[in-house]
This record gives structure tokens, C-alpha cells and sequence, in this order.
């Protein structure tokens, strides 16, 4: 009974603070994360611990799948060039410089611990930073780019932390750890697209939406422990599977199983997602009682780890950006952004719960083990706390952001109306025998579809058709509402028949919200 309370719990706390997050006007991350820190020494709270398997095995799939969802294919293939340098060359060279610092700071800690605690702390949070690079209006490229990285990049870092805290007590050789990245990397794709093909063949074959769901929800756990059991990159196959399915989705699911699945995913990513947050900041009570070094030597590791990785990804940044487009392919191809582009990509290096989680499966035995997960703890808040708050501020200042609304509903006017065009196309060629009324109302249906993408390019000064329309329309949607009602109270109408007149007007209410976004 307890672990169920425990559960609950924490659940609520993280409704409570997503609500006051909005409220504010604060990125939800941000604000659980704080309050974790706070409440992990209220007396009473749950004392909880992170399992290293909850969160690789159970948390992080359904993460990373839903993002792979939602990414563009065309977009993050145009990208992959510095995607790839982010989550690969930028990961491993983090890992490495970090591990020879940390190796300086404690000459008695073996080279391929500090490695392997460098790969720990290398990677990126796949959800807090493109959180904040959507709220605040960033390039789409640069969106494009983050979210491509924080995808891949745990693929590198956990293989590196693997390699390395296997090979305590022998050297780590730079090829090696390539070798094997590029070997897992390689079957997690091919595995990634057996599955996801697998998962396409069912998809389309299924007609009921709740098994629709069942599919989708289990593709992920599924594709995950099949790579984890084949030694492969798990975090690669989960991606390549959802890049696959993200792009045919529309073509294999019917409307209603895809509108489900929607508000089924975006709940469990809500709330997964703030109890990733408010657990990190629940372990500090635990973390601070285990740990044995000196504060001096903590707080030394712990400053040095930090500013090593910002000076790190810098450093990075600046000739990844500009020396490939020295060759005239790349440079036709690609424009050469201004410096403060890769700027603010290089502060939008938080890291997140992959951290801590890839820190507990350093080896018991380690040396400084303890000392090694306090400080990636450390580096999770500051890199949130810090680069999280000021991330906003620095894109204004350094002027890194674009408007798209005007561009945007100009191109969904565009292609509505082109959509329009072969609807109307479509019905005067079936149209034969069918009632007049009904074309005609088919018609009209399809020009105010069309026209409502084109209003929206308007002036708002005054109310538009739409804007009248959805109006009143709600006012009759209240008053039918009433109706319904009256006659529940009644109990003169079955409630299967209730409900059923009340979804189709919330399909059509929630259609009419949908217009006035």
C-alpha cells in the first residue's frame, strides 16, 4: 500500500507544480526541479530512490519514441550533419577532456573511471532544452538540431560509459570506444527498422483505436528490451523507430485511433516527464548522507566539471559550425548563420535525468562512485538552474529568434487551398446521382476550410467570418448541452445514447478551438 501512496503522491505534487508553472509563466521542468530540491528534506515526503533500469529501461523509451514522433524526417535529415557532430563528436570529446580534468583533480582515480564519469555527464537532456528553445521561438533549424542531438546523443554516452567503466584498470583506447559506438549504433538501426516495420504492418491492419494504442504504447518497451538483450543501442533503435512510424503515421492509422493515440501519449509524456524532474531534485536529501569526500574536494570537482563542460561546448561549437562549410557542397547547400547562432546552442546544454541515472550504473566498487554521482547530480541542477533561466534571456539579447506565425499560416493557407482544389476536384468527378443538396453542401464545407486558412492571414482588428461562426456556434453548442442535460436528470434517455450525442459535440467544439489557435 505504501509504494501505491508514495506514487500517488509525487504524481500530485507534479500536477500541482506543472499547474503553477503555467500559472507563472516558468518552464514545468524548472519549477519541479526546485521543488524536488526543496521537499527532498520536508519530514514525511517519500524518500525515493532512482533506479538506474527505471529510467533506461522504463522512463527514457517512451521519451525518446514520442520525440522521434513528432521530428520532422525531412528536417532532421537535412541536419544530420551537425546532429551527428553534436551527438557523437561532441559527446565523446566532452567525455574525454572532461576525464583527463577529472583525472588532474584525483591522480588516484584510474583514467578510464574519469572517462566513463566524462561520458556520464556529456549528454544533454532530450526534453528540457528543446522545451525551452520551442517556447521561446528559436530558428527551426536550430530546433531541428537540438532535438536531433538530445535524441542520439544517450546512445554515445551510454556506450562510452559502458566501454570505459568495463575496461577499469587497462587502457581506453579512442578507436575502441568508436569501433564499438559505430557497431551498436549500426544493429540499434537495423533493429530500429525491423520493429518499426513490424509495427507499421500492424498498424495498418488494425481497426480498432484501443488496440491501435496498445501497439504504439508497447513498440517502444518492446524495441528496447530486444536491443538491450542483443547488446545493441537501444536509444538508437528506440529513435530510428520512431522517425519511421512518425513519418507514415498519417497514412497507416485511422483519424479516430490517431486523435486517441495523441491525447493518450501527450498525457503519459506530461506526466512522465515532471516526475523525471521532481525525482532528480528528491535525491538530493540521499545523495548528500551517502556521500564521504571532503566538501573541499567536492566543491573543487564539482566547479571544474562545470565549467569544463560549457568551455567544452563552446569550444566545440564555433568549428563545427563554420569549418565544414570551408567545403563549397556544404557551403551551397547550407547558410552560414551569424556567431550567435551556434552561441545559443552551446548554453543550451542542460543536462537531465539520463545523467544521474547512466551515474548509478558506474560500478559499487568504484573508487569516488559516490563522489562521481553527487557531482553529476550537481551539474544536472546547475546546468538546469542556470542555463535554463538564462537561456531565454541570452536568445533575446544576442538576437537568435524569428517569428514564423505570418510565414506559417500563409503556408497552411497555401496548402489548404491546394487541398480544397483536389477535394472539389474529387467530388464533381464521384458526384454523379447524388443529391444536389449534398454537393452542394459538400462544396461549401470545403471553401470555408479553405477560406478559414486564408482568414487568418487577415487583419484582427475586426471579427472575421470564422470568428463569428465559431462563436455562435458555441452558443448553440451550450444551449444543446443544456438540453442533454436536462434529459440526464431525467433519466428518460439511456446514457449510452447521452454520451454519444455529447462526443460529437465536443469532436466539433474541440474542432472550433482548434480554429481560434
Amino acid at each position: 500500500m505504501e509504494p501505491i501512496v508514495d506514487t500517488v503522491v509525487i504524481v500530485a505534487i507534479c500536477v500541482l507544480g506543472a499547474a503553477l508553472a503555467r500559472r507563472l509563466g516558468f518552464i514545468a521542468p524548472l519549477v519541479l526541479l526546485v521543488a524536488g530540491l526543496g521537499l527532498s528534506f520536508v519530514p514525511g515526503i517519500p524518500e525515493v530512490h532512482i533506479e538506474p533500469e527505471l529510467v533506461l529501461i522504463g522512463i527514457l523509451p517512451p521519451l525518446l519514441y514520442v520525440a522521434a514522433l513528432q521530428t520532422n524526417l525531412v528536417a532532421f535529415r537535412r541536419a544530420l550533419r551537425p546532429i551527428l557532430l553534436l551527438a557523437v563528436g561532441l559527446v565523446m570529446f566532452t567525455a574525454f577532456i572532461v576525464g583527463f580534468v577529472v583525472h588532474a583533480l584525483l591522480p588516484d582515480v584510474p583514467l578510464a573511471a574519469c572517462i566513463a564519469f566524462g561520458a556520464v555527464v556529456a549528454p544533454p537532456d532530450a526534453v528540457s532544452a528543446t522545451a525551452i528553445a520551442r517556447r521561446i521561438g528559436l530558428p527551426r533549424r536550430v530546433v531541428v538540431i537540438l532535438e536531433g542531438e538530445s535524441l542520439l546523443n544517450d546512445a554515445t554516452a551510454l556506450v562510452m560509459v559502458r566501454i570505459a567503466a568495463g575496461a577499469l584498470g587497462a587502457a581506453v583506447s579512442f578507436w575502441t570506444i568508436t569501433g564499438q559506438i559505430a557497431l551498436k549504433a549500426g544493429v540499434g538501426v537495423l533493429l530500429g527498422l525491423a520493429f518499426a516495420v513490424g509495427a507499421a504492418w500492424l498498424h495498418k491492419r488494425i481497426l480498432d483505436p484501443l488496440l491501435d494504442d496498445a501497439v504504439s504504447l508497447l513498440t517502444p518497451f518492446v524495441v528496447v528490451i530486444v536491443a538491450e538483450k542483443l547488446q545493441s543501442s537501444s536509444v538508437v533503435a528506440v529513435v530510428v523507430a520512431g522517425l519511421y512510424l512518425g513519418h507514415r503515421i498519417p497514412y497507416l492509422l485511422s483519424p479516430t485511433s490517431r486523435l486517441q493515440m495523441d491525447a493518450v501519449w501527450r498525457l503519459i509524456i506530461f506526466l512522465l516527464e515532471g516526475v523525471v524532474f521532481l525525482l532528480v531534485g528528491l535525491q538530493l536529501r540521499d545523495l548528500v548522507s551517502h556521500l564521504e569526500t571532503d566538501v573541499a574536494t567536492t566543491v573543487r570537482v564539482t566547479v571544474l566539471v562545470f565549467l569544463t563542460l560549457v568551455a567544452v561546448r563552446f569550444v566545440w561549437m564555433y568549428p563545427a559550425t563554420y569549418l565544414a562549410r570551408l567545403l563549397p557542397r556544404i557551403r551551397a547547400r547550407e547558410e552560414r548563420p551569424p556567431p550567435a547562432v551556434p552561441a545559443v546552442i552551446a548554453w543550451a546544454g542542460m543536462r537531465g535525468v539520463v545523467t544521474l541515472a547512466a551515474a548509478l550504473t558506474l560500478p559499487p566498487t568504484a573508487k569516488t562512485r559516490d563522489l562521481f554521482v553527487f557531482v553529476a547530480f550537481a551539474v544536472i541542477v546547475l546546468t538546469l538552474l542556470i542555463h535554463g533561466t538564462t537561456l531565454p534571456m541570452l536568445a533575446r539579447r544576442l538576437g537568435v529568434g524569428e517569428d514564423t506565425s505570418a510565414e506559417d499560416a500563409l503556408a497552411e493557407a497555401s496548402v489548404q487551398h491546394a487541398a480544397s482544389r483536389a477535394a472539389l476536384e474529387r467530388l464533381e468527378a464521384a458526384a454523379d446521382g447524388a443529391p444536389p443538396s449534398v454537393v452542394d453542401r459538400l462544396r461549401a464545407l470545403t471553401d470555408s476550410r479553405s477560406n478559414n486558412a486564408w482568414e487568418r492571414l487577415g487583419s484582427q482588428v475586426q471579427e472575421t467570418p470564422s470568428a463569428a461562426y465559431g462563436r455562435l456556434r458555441r452558443e448553440m453548442i451550450t444551449a444543446e448541452r443544456h438540453v442533454f442535460k436536462i434529459a440526464r436528470n431525467e433519466g428518460r434517455i439511456s446514457e449510452e445514447v447521452l454520451n454519444r450525442a455529447q462526443r460529437e459535440l465536443d469532436l466539433e467544439e474541440s474542432q472550433l478551438n482548434r480554429s481560434d489557435d
